[in-house]
């Protein structure tokens, strides 16, 4: 469904140049868009790509507004790629279909879980006893809440996701197909060549405007529960331990492994298939590179990085090699300078 470009603006703000009755049929990339599209371009290194985008419209910054009503209509934001981010969800409202509020007849209840009025519940959905779904929360198909769980108001849980025992959610969150919170943490006690099981008796804590990619994990606390603070932003297949804590605002691509009760502070990013040990600490603000593993606590805001750089098979493993001697020859240097510093002291006593 198209909307036109003053309807756009009106929204979300800008300043629009070009017909307000310009119909935009579709969002797309600027190296792609055609005709009826609009794209972005968010800062002047990319500004050859006014020149040759199709797109009907362009959302550029002030410093590329000359530029891009001399090809035709554009709206001049002050940060596009916001800008663009916060049109494409105005544009999922516009043209999303949203159910019904209520509960679907093929959905399992206990007699004492709430549903509140205004919350949508889709076939096949089992909540357990004394659960609460808030206000306008939607919980997709074959999704399981379990005995105590709450969801809160506007979240949206998509299909088959599993909410364990006593586990909650906040406000405004989204969590993908697969996602399952509360799990049991990975705890066992050695014992004669044997695994003792640890009962898990903690909970999840998830807080408000969070996001869980599909088929992400996120296990219980042992004792204490574990906790996802506000607006922290986890991508698909992510494993969360047992007792971590992530503070606000944190963001983790896909494949990240926390081992538990690891604490990583706010406004953090972990990049894809990075790993954190168990029990470490990450100060707010810490930025740890794709497939790293951290070793240590990092307790100063920074980036980070810790991998053995790609090579051709065989200069690899002449690397690998060469790793392995580096005690041995940290020992032969180190007596060196002891001998070297021995001659010294002997040359010049007198």
């Amino acid at each position: 469904m198209s909307r036109p470009l003053g309807e756009i603006v009106n929204a979300l703000g800008g300043t629009r140049h070009g017909p307000a009755d310009l119909l935009i049929h579709r969002l797309a990339p600027v190296a792609t868009a055609g005709p009826g599209e609009l794209a972005f371009v968010a800062q002047a290194r990319y500004a050859s790509q006014i020149q040759t985008t199709r797109a009907d419209v362009l959302i550029v910054p002030a410093s590329l507004q000359a530029q891009a009503q001399a090809r035709g209509a554009c709206i001049v934001a002050d940060d596009p790629y916001l800008y663009f981010a916060r049109l494409t969800q105005w544009w999922r409202q516009q043209h999303e279909t949203v159910p019904a509020p209520g509960i679907d007849p093929l959905a399992s209840i206990h007699p004492s879980a709430r549903v509140e009025e205004g919350a949508s519940v889709g076939p096949f959905v089992v909540i357990g006893a004394r659960a609460r779904v808030a206000r306008g929360a939607r919980i997709g198909a074959h999704t399981v809440l379990g005995a105590d769980a709450q969801v809160g108001e506007n979240s949206l849980l998509h299909p088959r996701v599993t909410l364990g025992d006593r586990c909650t959610v906040g406000a405004r969150c989204v969590l993908h197909p697969g996602v399952v919170i509360g799990a049991d943490g990975f705890g066992f006690a050695p014992h004669q060549g044997e695994w003792i099981k640890i009962e898990q008796l903690g909970a999840v804590r998830i807080g408000n405007d969070v996001e869980i990619g599909a088929n992400t994990c996120i296990d219980r606390g042992a004792l204490d529960d574990t906790v996802i603070e506000d607006g922290v932003k986890l991508d698909n297949l992510i494993q969360i331990g047992h007792n971590v804590h992530i503070g606000a605002h944190t963001a983790m691509a896909g494949c990240v492994g926390v081992a538990g009760s690891a604490t990583i502070g706010a406004h953090c990013t972990i990049g894809g298939g990075a790993v954190v040990l168990g029990h470490l600490r990450l100060a707010d603000g810490v930025h740890v590179s794709a497939a790293s593993v951290v070793t240590r606590s990092l307790l100063k805001p920074g980036q980070y990085t810790g991998m053995f750089p790609i090579d051709d098979n065989a200069s690899w493993e002449k690397n690998a090699a060469s790793l392995k001697q580096l005690n041995r020859l940290r020992e032969r240097l180190k007596a060196a300078e002891q001998a070297i510093e021995q001659a010294i002291q002997n040359k010049i006593r007198p």
